[in-house]
């Protein structure tokens, strides 16, 4: 990968804005660039928690699996976000899995030495960072409240909302989203069974609140789906 296509990434990710074009070209030249084919894991548990990874295309799921075997979607990562970034707080080895969904990943990875080597020289990446860690601290807070308080139908119709106001498109007075998720998916994001989100959406779709196909869910109308 060339140094202009690297610059060209740096320049487009919300994290290093607060660079200076020194700082720009210094991270450059530490970043090494990976494609990842689709279902391909880029960490597994238990490998050594020594790289942050930052997305330019695709999706990557991150989760863990249970003691009887099931799978548990923590998050998952689209394009210009940081993903593996635990190592800088102190992680020695992974917990949790990374791997591609549907579509080939093309990330950026650099070593975590490397990265806290430019966190000590700007404070406000330093910043920038801890917020970032805040933010999905509030968002796993928010997602165990989920799971104690609400029923299940409740948190995939509130998945499929919140999915759809982050990165969906509006077509009139719908709004479409293109993913790459299986029901299994939404199940083991949502901590509900396969079962359960094919009749959740099924049960949408007949009552005309949504319509999906493979990789697509359109809203008919978000104020109405509930």
């Amino acid at each position: 990968m060339n140094a202009q296509a690297k610059s060209s990434f740096i320049d487009l990710f919300p994290l290093f804005s607060v660079l200076t074009p020194s700082e720009k070209q210094q991270l450059a030249e530490m970043m090494e660039h990976q494609v990842k084919s689709k279902f391909n894991f880029i960490y597994m548990p238990g490998d050594a928690s020594d790289y942050v990874y930052f997305l330019a295309k695709g999706t990557i799921k991150i989760g863990t699996h249970s003691s009887d075997g099931k799978e548990i979607i923590k998050s998952l990562i689209h394009p210009t976000a940081m993903f593996g970034e635990l190592g800088l707080i102190g992680e020695e080895q992974r917990t949790d899995f990374a791997q591609v969904l549907k579509q080939d990943a093309h990330l950026y990875r650099i070593s975590v030495a490397d990265l806290k080597v430019l966190m000590r020289s700007n404070f406000d990446l330093c910043t920038s960072i801890m917020n970032l860690f805040g933010g999905r601290l509030v968002k796993a807070e928010n997602k165990l409240e989920s799971l104690i308080f609400k029923d299940a139908r409740t948190r995939i119709i509130e998945f499929i909302k919140e999915s759809v106001s982050k990165r969906g498109r509006r077509i009139g007075y719908e709004m479409l989203l293109k993913h790459s998720l299986t029901h299994q998916d939404i199940a083991n994001i949502t901590c509900t069974s396969r079962q359960t989100v094919t009749l959740v959406l099924n049960e949408l779709k007949k009552s005309d609140l949504i319509y999906f196909n493979r990789g697509k869910i359109l809203v008919r109308d978000m104020a109405r789906l509930a």
